[in-house]
Formats: C-alpha cells, structure tokens, sequence
C-alpha cells in the first residue's frame, strides 16, 4: 500500500454507504416516483400562483411543514387520504374520480 493508499485508508467509514440501496429503491419504484415528482410540481405551481407557504399549506393540511417539504421534494409516497389533503388545501384536482356520484 503506497503512501496515498494508506492516507485515504484512514478516511475510511466505519458503516457501509446507503447509496446502493437508494439507488435500488428509486429504480424499483420508478413509476410512483415519477407520480410524485408531478404532484410536487402541481402544488409548487399551485403555491406560487396563490403566494402561500409551506408553513400555510401545512396549516391547510393538518399536518407538520416538514410533511409538506418531503411532500415537495417528490419522493414520498402519498396515501389517498395525503392526495385528498392536497386537493382540498390547493383546490387542485389530481385524482380523476374512479365514477360519478349521481
């Protein structure tokens, strides 16, 4: 081992990296993903239009302002209910609706 190898040797992490799994986890769920990311861009769209924050959508929610950060960073996986939540609080339409209710 020359002088540079044994240098970085000590550099080493002690815990094994995480980027092979998240790797792995954005591939296998490509699709979902992709559905987030969009209904990110929706709301981020929707909140300028209206000038509201993320502390305010939050507020309209019922839930933390960090909810809504991870929410806009388009990697969690929302429930019905959470889309639902964001409908109302935006007055978007994001879920087309299975049937009509007569």
């Amino acid at each position: 081992m020359n002088e540079t190898q044994y240098r970085l040797s000590k550099h080493i992490s002690g815990t094994p990296s995480k980027w092979r799994a998240a790797a792995s986890a954005r591939r296998d769920n490509k699709e979902w993903l992709r559905y987030s990311q969009q209904i990110a861009m929706m709301m981020l769209d929707k909140m300028e239009e209206l000038g509201l924050t993320q502390k305010s959508v939050a507020g309209r929610m019922g839930c933390s302002q960090q909810y809504v950060s991870r929410v806009l960073k388009g990697s969690e996986n929302l429930s019905i209910e959470t889309i639902s939540k964001i409908e109302a609080a935006l007055g978007l339409h994001i879920l087309e609706p299975a049937f009509a209710i007569k």
